[in-house]
């Protein structure tokens, strides 16, 4: 499915639908068209697949380095954050798909007409460094944990990795169901190197309940608002609304509008599904931090190379050493497709430019691997997790130019007739998006007042 909807030859029926304005399309969901007759309703698991792809993003090792740094500091405290960024990328990536199963367009392309020709470039090219930003991340976090495994340098895990990339992307060729299966099993292990991990830190459960609750302490401390900007940048990536939206916006073409309202529950439970996993493997991950280092006193442990090293003797066995990297280096790979994705959609979404996969890949890849470089060279083999937490803050920074278009978008009628958001998602949508903002003014605030 992934491969049709990036491919720049649609079939003929795909382009006569795309041909289609949107208020045409607005137009016949509200039934005023009397154009086709409802297409039996297939069940809601056919529309499985974006999610998981989707959920690849949410577990990259940004959210390792935010997770982690967080729970050997701040030891449960910041599981609300987690908690909270998770159920808004939910919302968020719910209504993103929604825009893109009723206008049958993705989201770049909505912006590019809907704006100007200077917003639309801004928009792409802050969007670009996002995507930069989150290939960095996956870079050195795969790296890191080939550093660990294999006893190389950190420069060269950073080229090892865009050999794993390659690899990765490689499985295309013989089609989607290879690669799905590759990333579900990835992430299927890394669920289950966590359920190991959590056996072996033997937390407070009675702390970690307490601490789902947000404190009003998050908005007095300049590190906690500084790594809770990292976890909601690492949670909700920017650049994962528009990948959402251009992976299901074809499922809606040629729908009516009862038809349609079947397709967008079949792909919000499978967003639910999948993001709902990952919000278990990323609170899994701070509360592990949490229990082992903040609880042993190591409230420093800000290097993933060292906790590491650290787990093991701290847990009593050797295996939380070795199911930690492994787990890093799924997530790593698996991330590195999200990326390559999305930077399609976007470039094509904005700038209506198409590229293979491979030269995008390559391109993507490059862009990251220069700026990984020179940051490992800057921060040393041990300052990886500045490097990673920095990056997601990016990501957060950037995250308002993307939820903003989107809410103005789904709250528009003539985009989305009769499926514009209403009552409790509209007023949770633009919650949202002013949680956000504001999220990004005060860590502006806090950043400028130490400068």
């Amino acid at each position: 499915m992934q491969s049709r909807l990036l491919s720049s030859n649609d079939t003929s029926s795909a382009e006569q639908a795309a041909r289609k304005s949107i208020p045409a399309r607005t137009a016949e969901l509200r039934g005023d068209s009397p154009q086709g007759a409802p297409r039996r309703r297939g069940p809601w698991f056919s529309f499985m697949g974006a999610g998981a792809l989707i959920a690849v993003g949410y577990m990259d090792p940004g959210n390792w380095a935010t997770a982690l740094s967080g729970g050997a500091k701040y030891g449960y405290a910041l599981l609300s954050v987690v908690l909270l960024s998770s159920l808004m990328g939910m919302l968020l990536q719910c209504v993103a798909s929604k825009v893109g199963l009723v206008t049958g367009k993705d989201l770049a392309q909505l912006c590019r007409q809907q704006f100007g020709r200077p917003v639309t470039l801004f928009l792409w090219a802050t969007c670009e460094v996002a995507i930069i930003a989150c290939d960095i991340a996956e870079v050195v976090g795969s790296a890191v944990a080939l550093q660990l495994l294999l006893g190389v340098s950190l420069s060269v895990g950073v080229l090892l990795s865009a050999i794993g990339t390659i690899a990765m992307l490689g499985l295309q060729r013989r089609g989607q169901g290879p690669l799905k299966l590759v990333i579900t099993g990835l992430i299927l292990f890394v669920s289950a190197c966590f359920v190991v991990e959590i056996v072996f830190a033997r937390p407070s459960w009675a702390d970690v309940f307490v601490n789902v609750a947000p404190s009003a302490s998050l908005l007095r401390d300049t590190g906690m608002i500084w790594l809770a900007a990292g976890i909601l940048g690492a949670t909700v990536m920017p650049h994962n609304l528009y990948l959402h939206s251009a992976l299901v916006k074809d499922f809606g073409k040629g729908k009516d509008a009862d038809a349609l309202r079947d397709v967008i529950a079949g792909v919000n439970i499978d967003t639910f599904a999948s993001l709902a996993l990952a919000f278990v493997v990323n609170a899994s991950l701070l509360v592990v931090a949490a229990a082992v280092f903040n609880a042993s006193g190591h409230f420093a442990v800000d290097d993933l190379a060292e906790a590491y090293r650290l787990i093991a003797p701290l847990v009593g066995s050797h295996w939380a050493s070795l199911l930690f990297a492994s787990a890093l280096l799924a997530c790593g790979l698996n991330a590195t497709l999200t990326g390559t994705l999305a930077g399609q959609v976007v470039m094509e979404g904005f700038l209506e430019l198409k590229s293979p996969k491979w030269a995008r890949a390559i391109l993507t890849r490059s862009l990251a691997m220069g700026p990984a470089l020179l940051a490992v060279g800057f921060f040393g083999e041990n300052g990886s997790n500045r490097l990673l937490v920095a990056s997601q803050v990016v990501l957060s920074l950037q995250l308002p130019l993307a939820v903003i278009p989107l809410a103005r978008f789904t709250s528009d009628t003539q985009l989305m007739g009769p499926f514009r958001l209403k009552r409790f998602t509209l007023l949770a949508a633009w919650s949202s998006v002013v949680s956000i903002v504001s999220l990004n003014l005060v860590l502006l605030w806090q950043l400028l007042a130490t400068v």
